[in-house]
């Protein structure tokens, strides 16, 4: 029968009862076309109870009653049975059915009703008619729920993981070919159409995320795949068509090369307008995800040289070939076929996907042996070019469509056909679990099933030399941010496989070939001796066959990454060669290189490769040399740098055994450069590097700690030599380190103070404290020293650096010295009447303190230089106090007779500092009237009662102060309360 019908109960458990639900499945040649199930569960796939009954159909086919249609069965009754029968059935059912019998009844009794107009009657039982579409029951309500939801979800959750199992059940359904798959992807494209957050990420003008992107990706190729059906009615594909133009018209559609439209090149081409050349990028027509389906449904399989690769392994050109037939094979009598080869790979990706796995690969093999003429053929046109495109170190570049990061993923497309034909299915792998953690495949060779006589090709061996072709292609690197980004991960991608080829004899051999055609392969090889500046580095690629290669040929291996090392772009700024794309020369953003977005990914890459060169090389003198010449010469970031020798440093210095000097001298070399690189310019780890190098050099040992101080003015900045690396080169633990003799450490410290006394010319500010400590040791470097301070003070230095250096001085015990500098600082120094909490205030009375402990004479120098320079009332009553309360000289200094009599105020040089205290305190009594207000009378009465402490010094104080008084009620009379208050106590 064409119906099937039963009962499933599903056993108790402890929380739920047992439940038996009433399953109907309709079914028509061998697929399920319609389900329904009492549990009313909904979801993409068959319910557990459809499953049930569908396998206990299909294992115990005789315990399921087969029937007659039910069409048969009525046939054989009279008038009364049928009667009954529909009675009883009515009866049976009567809620549900009374009202359609009852519909029905009428339409029969009806003599013109539609009923009677047609013979017969529909029987569900019977099955459909030979000539109707026959599909797999599909629940289209519940597809767009799920896309609905998970798209709601944004990419959380697992979500972009369930969109793309929604994904791999189409390629599933076609690969069964299953007319579903079309049919589910229209569904899964019109709610990805309908995502609310396109119109908001089109207004907003950013993005879409990167989740996202690759999500709609995966929609474009899944849509050239289904249009690309070899075996597909052409209704069917107008039927697409028409879907396509629709989804591609709509203005939210995303662009094939990333967001909307907004990406840097379409400012830039508004801008260039007036150039001339812009019409052709200004009437680039608009691609959209869709745009190459779109292009697609031209396409067609009848060609009879297509068909005839596709159907035989043994498609040969005959002996004789007759004219124009030399491009339809090659020399050995192969087929080629030369289709534009992402065109070309579209179509091998189709025929995998709709179960032609065996058709797939003969057309991948006539797609590599086109590839290989080609290659080929442009070594050739290269060698008689050869000279002149050197001479020009230009070159023009010929694919702009690049193969690694193609929206349609040619070479990885073309690598699956191959490993596929090449893997060892275990017995057990289906038991993968869904951590993810499944073991990389196992592959074996395959001879390549082909007409010619040399059996010995694998497509193994195919595999990887058709990724090497497509990783090696030259070609410009892409408009925008995703078209970048999708060029790094999709070579990414196609590495990581590579990794999971074992590399044996014949593979080894494929990859030296391809390594050497590579680097011959002149401009349409991105590892050839000349490249166009915009094209994509080859970093990451190198670092994977400079790995793959080292133990088997170690030579090549270095020629082919230190050529890779190269990095074009960053090291001229002017454009070589002919750059098609007119626009990029324009730049909007003023970056260093606002076209090329991953540039600082692009660079890390370039460490990596260097990084990997230099621990291989390790001991290998020559080598070393030429890893590092090749990272001076094309590294241009001094962070990069900075980390290649710190790694060099870690790898030359293992805990456990000898540091390796050859090693450690390129980390030195490295770190030297960066000192150079970053010494104008302003880094923020600066710091962290200067020390970082002087470590280094300790480990290097004393020679190159002498070299370093001795070249320090085209390394570091003065205070840096001075506060930094002299520091720590004179530092008891470097000493120790080293384990230096006598002479050594001589050498070292002279080194140091010649270092020291040349930062303090250079920059006596910085570095004159720095520079007399580190020649403390040696008498005549430190007068030299010190007279440099000397001779800069009245010019370029500040009071605080002077008493700095000052109290160094008299903290050595050369307290004269202390004075002099001292008295220099005070002459910079002007403290305001109102100053009296400023920072130099300890500094001005330890060198009024200083002076007074050397004598009399000392004090009278330094007093009329205060008097200069402090107007603040209460620092200068502050020092006369100090004075008087001891006598001057009781430094002690020898040959000095202290007198041990205490100053009088009266007399010189007190009598000068008591009248400036005196006229300071009127000074500031008036400046702060002017402003008083009521709050502030207390505190100023306060400030009077000292005033008047310093007044009675004088010999007539106390008439002085009396008159200032006076003075004082007579100007401020109209503060009552104020003068109230000062007549309170001073009557």
């Amino acid at each position: 029968g064409f119906h099937l019908s039963g009962t499933v109960t599903e056993p108790a458990t402890a929380t739920e009862p047992e439940m038996t639900y009433k399953v109907a499945i309709s079914f028509d040649r061998c697929k399920i076309t319609s389900v329904t199930c009492g549990c009313g569960n909904k979801d993409i796939f068959y319910c557990a109870h459809v499953v049930a009954l569908s396998l206990y159909r299909i294992r115990k086919p005789d315990q399921v009653k087969l029937r007659l249609p039910i069409s048969e069965t009525l046939f054989q009754m009279n008038r009364d049975q049928l009667q009954k029968f529909v009675q009883y059935l009515i009866t049976a059912h009567h809620t549900e059915v009374l009202p359609t019998a009852q519909k029905l009844a009428d339409e029969i009794l009806s003599s013109n009703s539609e009923i009677n107009q047609v013979h017969g009657a529909p029987d569900p039982t019977a099955g459909a008619s030979i000539d109707d579409e026959n599909c797999w029951h599909l629940d289209e309500e519940q597809v767009r729920e799920q896309v609905k939801l998970f798209l709601s979800q944004g990419g959380y959750y697992g979500s972009g993981k369930q969109l793309n199992s929604m994904f791999a059940k189409v390629r599933e359904m076609l690969r069964m070919r299953d007319s579903n798959g079309a049919r589910m992807l229209t569904l899964i494209t019109e709610q990805f159409m309908a995502d609310p957050r396109l119109s908001l990420w089109r207004q907003q003008g950013t993005g879409i995320t990167e989740k996202c992107r690759q999500l709609w990706d995966e929609l474009g190729a899944l849509w050239v795949c289904v249009v690309l059906n070899p075996h597909c009615k052409l209704e069917e594909k107008s039927c697409w068509l028409r879907q396509l133009r629709k989804w591609g018209e709509m203005d939210v559609c995303p662009l094939e090369d990333g967001n909307y439209g907004n990406e840097l090149p379409n400012i830039t081409n508004a801008l260039t307008q007036s150039s001339g050349h812009s019409q052709d990028s200004l009437a680039r027509p608009r691609r959209t995800v869709f745009t190459r389906a779109i292009e697609g449904c031209d396409l067609h399989w009848q060609d009879s040289h297509l068909q005839r690769i596709i159907s035989s392994d043994f498609y040969m050109s005959p002996s004789y070939q007759r004219e124009g037939e030399s491009l339809l094979f090659n020399s050995q009598g192969q087929p080629l076929w030369l289709e534009h080869v992402p065109t070309a790979c579209a179509r091998v990706d189709a025929l995998r996907s709709h179960g032609y796995p065996r058709e797939a690969l003969r057309l991948t093999v006539a797609i590599i042996n086109t590839l290989r003429l080609q290659q080929q053929r442009q070594l050739e046109i290269y060698k008689h070019q050869k000279k002149e495109l050197l001479q020009r170190g230009a070159t023009t570049i010929t694919n702009l469509e690049g193969w690694v990061g193609h929206p349609l993923n040619p070479i990885g497309c073309l690598f699956l056909t191959l490993t596929e034909a090449c893997r060892l299915e275990e017995e057990n792998c289906l038991e993968i679990s869904d951590a993810g953690d499944s073991k990389p495949p196992v592959y074996q060779h395959v001879p390549v099933m082909t007409g010619s006589q040399e059996g010995d090709e694998s497509y193994l061996s195919l595999a990887l030399e058709v990724a090497l072709m497509g990783m090696g292609q030259q070609r410009v690197m892409p408009e925008g941010l995703y078209a970048q980004d999708k060029v790094c991960r999709n070579e990414e991608q196609i590495i990581a496989r590579l990794q999971d080829l074992e590399l044996d004899p014949a593979l080894v051999q494929t990859l030296r070939k391809q390594c050497i055609l590579l680097l011959e392969g002149g401009p349409f090889s991105g590892l050839g001796e000349v490249i166009h500046r915009e094209s994509v580095p080859m970093h990451t690629f190198a670092k994977y066959l400079f790995s793959a290669l080292l133990p088997h040929d170690a030579d090549l291996a270095y020629k082919l990454a230190l050529r890779a090392m190269r990095l074009p772009v960053l090291e001229t700024t002017a454009p070589s060669g002919d750059v098609t794309h007119p626009h990029h020369l324009v730049s909007v953003v003023p970056s260093r290189y606002p076209r090329w977005f991953t540039l600082g990914h692009l660079e890390s890459q370039q460490c990596e490769l260097a990084s990997t060169m230099l621990t291989a090389a390790k001991g290998d003198m020559l080598r070393l040399r030429t890893v590092l010449e090749a990272i001076q010469k094309n590294i241009h970031s001094s962070s990069l740098i900075f980390k290649l020798a710190q790694d060099a440093f870690k790898i030359a210095t293992p805990a456990d055994s000898n540091s390796d000097t050859t090693l450690l001298n390129v980390a030195l070399e490295l770190g030297l450069q960066v000192m150079r690189m970053t010494l104008s310019t302003l880094n923020w780890r600066r710091r962290e590097m200067v020390r970082w190098l002087v470590t280094c050099a300790t480990e290097v040992g004393v020679r190159a700690l002498v070299s370093i101080l001795q070249s320090w003015y085209s390394l570091f900045t003065p205070t840096e030599a001075t506060s930094i690396v002299a520091a720590t080169v004179m530092s008891h633990n470097t000493i120790l380190r080293l384990s230096l003799d006598y002479p050594q450490r001589e050498e070292l410290a002279s080194c140091a103070r010649t270092l020291a006394l040349q930062c303090a010319m250079k920059d006596p500010q910085n570095c004159a404290l720095s520079a007399l400590t580190l020649c403390e040791k040696d008498h005549i470097a430190f007068e030299t020293a010190y007279q440099i301070v000397i001779d800069a003070a009245s010019t370029g230095m500040t009071y605080t650096q002077l008493f700095t250096i000052a109290r160094y001085m008299e903290h050595r015990g050369y307290p004269l010295r202390a004075f002099k500098l001292a008295s220099l600082a005070m002459t910079h120094l002007n403290l305001a009447y109102n100053q009296d909490t400023h920072p130099a205030i300890n500094d001005v009375l330890w060198a009024c303190a200083l002076s007074h402990s050397l004598g009399k004479n000392e004090l009278a120098a330094i007093i009329p230089l205060v008097v200069k320079s402090v107007h603040c009332a209460t620092v200068l009553s502050d020092i006369l106090r100090r004075c008087t309360m001891t006598a001057p000289g009781l430094a002690g200094i020898p040959g000095r007779r202290n007198s041990g009599k205490l100053m009088s105020t009266d007399k010189a040089p007190l009598r000068q500092l008591l009248d400036a205290t005196i006229s300071a305190y009127i000074n500031t009594t008036h400046s702060r009237l002017t402003h008083i207000s009521p709050r502030h009378y207390g505190e100023f009465i306060e400030f009077l009662s000292k005033a008047r402490e310093t007044f009675l010094l004088a010999q007539d104080g106390h008439i002085q102060f009396a008159q200032f008084i006076d003075n004082l009620k007579q100007i401020y009379k109209g503060k009552k309360k104020l003068m109230l208050l000062v007549r309170e106590r001073f009557g």
